[in-house]
Order: C-alpha cells, then sequence, then structure tokens
C-alpha cells in the first residue's frame, strides 16, 4: 500500500550531472525499510546508468505508480529540471529531452497527482532539480503566487523556480540534507518522519544565500514517510499520565530519586536510595534531555531531586502526555 517511484538521470547528451544516480540510489536504499529494517516503501529504480530514463519510460512508469489504490506514492527525481520562458511550462527534462520536447511537463506530473486522490490517499512529489519549485503553479500564468494542489498533495523541492540545484561531492546538495533528516535527524520524539519534518531540517541548514527549498501541501494529516527508533521509548511516553495527572502538575522529587551518594551533599549521603524511584527518576531525565519535562526552581534534574523541589511538563510534554491519555501512542 506504499509505493515509490525514483529516478536518476546523470547520462544526458548534453550537459551531463555527476550525481543523480547516486542520489537515486541512496534514496531508494533509505526508503525501503524503516529504522528497524521493517518494510517501507516497495520501491521502483529507474537510473541512466542500468537503462534508457527516456520521456516514454518515465510516462510508463508514472501511470503504473498512479495506477490502483494506495495509502501513499511518493515520486522522487534527481536529474536535469527546466522552465519554457516562452510557454511558462516547468519540466523535469528526460534522458532524450530536447528543446521542444524535454520530458514531462511538471503541470501532467501535477495532474496525475491531483486525479489520484481518493484512490491514493496521500501523494509526495520531492524534485531535486533545477526550477523545481515551478512545481504545482499554472502553466502559461506566469506567476508563482497562484498554485493548484489537489488534496492529500506533498511538493518538496530542491529549489525556487529560478533557483539552481547545486551538486556538491557527486551528490546533490538538497538530497544529501534530505537523507540526513529521513536518517533520523528530522524525526519527532516518536520517531516519525513526515515531509513537514524533512523540510525544515532541509530549510534550516541551507543557509540564506544558498539555494532554498520550496514545500507546498493540501493535506489535512502528515504522512509519515520513515519510522526510526524514538527519542524516547514509546512505553515511557504512555506512562506520562501516571506521572503527571494533569498536565500543569509538578512531579514532587527528593534525594531518593538520585543513586549517586558519591557527590551528593554530605548532609544527604545517609537518605536511603528507592531503586523504583531511580527508574522513574531515568525516564524524566530522557524526557528532560527531549524537551518534554523540566526542573522546577533548579538548573538541572539532580539538583531538584537532591534539593527535594520538583519537575513539570513543557507545552511539548503536555501535548504527548495527551497524546498518551488519548491512546494515540
Amino acid at each position: 500500500m506504499r509505493r515509490a517511484l525514483v529516478i536518476g538521470i546523470d547520462k544526458y547528451q548534453t550537459q551531463p550531472l555527476n550525481g543523480c544516480e547516486n542520489d537515486a540510489i541512496a534514496i531508494a536504499n533509505n526508503l525501503r525499510t524503516n529504522g528497524d529494517a521493517s518494510p517501507n516503501f516497495s520501491i521502483k529504480l529507474l537510473t541512466s546508468n542500468n537503462s534508457q530514463v527516456n520521456s516514454a519510460a518515465i510516462h510508463s512508469a508514472l501511470e503504473e505508480l498512479f495506477t490502483g489504490d494506495a495509502e501513499t506514492v511518493l515520486f522522487y527525481f534527481a536529474g536535469h529540471g527546466i522552465v519554457n520562458p516562452a510557454t511558462n511550462a516547468g519540466y523535469i527534462v528526460s534522458q532524450d529531452g530536447k528543446k521542444g520536447s524535454w520530458g514531462i511537463p511538471l503541470s501532467e506530473l501535477l495532474g496525475m497527482a491531483n486525479s489520484a486522490y481518493p484512490r491514493i490517499k496521500s501523494t509526495v512529489l520531492i524534485l531535486d532539480s533545477c526550477n523545481s519549485g515551478y512545481a504545482g503553479e499554472v502553466a502559461g500564468l506566469n506567476n508563482d503566487n497562484i498554485s493548484i494542489i489537489g488534496s492529500g498533495v506533498t511538493i518538496l523541492t530542491a529549489c525556487h523556480r529560478t533557483g539552481t540545484a547545486a551538486e556538491d561531492n557527486g551528490q546533490g546538495l538538497f538530497t544529501t540534507i534530505l537523507l540526513d533528516g529521513l536518517s533520523g535527524a528530522s524525526c519527532d520524539v516518536c520517531g516519525r518522519i513526515t515531509p513537514a519534518s524533512v523540510y525544515s531540517h532541509i530549510d534550516q541548514t541551507l543557509g540564506a544565500w544558498e539555494q532554498r527549498p520550496i514545500y507546498k501541501a493540501n493535506v489535512q494529516t502528515f504522512v509519515t514517510l520513515r519510522t526510526v527508533a524514538p527519542k524516547i521509548p514509546l512505553d515511557v511516553l504512555r506512562r506520562l499520565p501516571l506521572y503527571f495527572k494533569n498536565p500543569t502538575d509538578h512531579f514532587p522529587l527528593d534525594p531518593s530519586y538520585e543513586p549517586d551518594r558519591n557527590n551528593i551533599p554530605e548532609h544527604l549521603r545517609h537518605l536511603p536510595v528507592n531503586q523504583d524511584n531511580v527508574r522513574v527518576f531515568k525516564e524524566l531525565q530522557l524526557c528532560n534531555r527531549h524537551g518534554l519535562v523540566v526542573p522546577v526552581d533548579a538548573e538541572h534534574m539532580y539538583y531538584a531531586s537532591i534539593n527535594s523541589t520538583a519537575c513539570k511538563l513543557t507545552g511539548l510534554g503536555a501535548h504527548y502526555r495527551k497524546l498518551a491519555e488519548m491512546g494515540r501512542i
């Protein structure tokens, strides 16, 4: 129910590229499984080192991608892109693309994605090519403020409509950061990676003077592209309502929660350690490291314990507490 078409073209007759095949292979390998090696996307990979990735081949593969029902389909393209200034139409350039017949019109690609809903609940288009930010615009209007994106469609591109997609050390700059995000750098606390979180990661990594990625979407819920190990074990997150009966509650701490008896103040060393409390404290410290819990009237959780203050939920912690309470974790 999750399938992806991944294309990388280096071998153009004019202006060949160097990193697109490597990028496509790396993306395919990454999306094929989740972080725990469980199946993720069923992949069809087309690269110019193995076959002729001409317009007919791409069009046929796209028709197959959008045929039938699916939970999610994903299209990734690395290669040349172009906007024809005479017609204000954007294209991904096929291996046989030439003036007057560049390849697949971005308007056609978007039309296929738009018409697939609701048979296909979510469609994600990821384009690492020059001028790719044109995707979603209306051909011929010459106005990048107008776009038509159908329900369930998300577009993530390497640059804006007049931008270039840079290569660095045999790999696209955009895809390098994309792969970092998909590998876990952009996951949430539960280990879920979405197009929005990947875009945020890319946006923050690229500087103000570098190529600027584009994100466009018409979705009611974010699709999960991949899952990796949670930052906090899910069973710990599920226990947040046990530790905090209400989202504004303080969880009281005391020296029995801190197992170290060598470095705490001498007048506290005689106090017993409670191993059940130590277990709970380790979970609360883990939540603290990832921004869900903060100490009260103390700089660190350690001092909150030995000074018998407390800890409390942050706004993010209250959010995950509510998810746990509602049975959504």
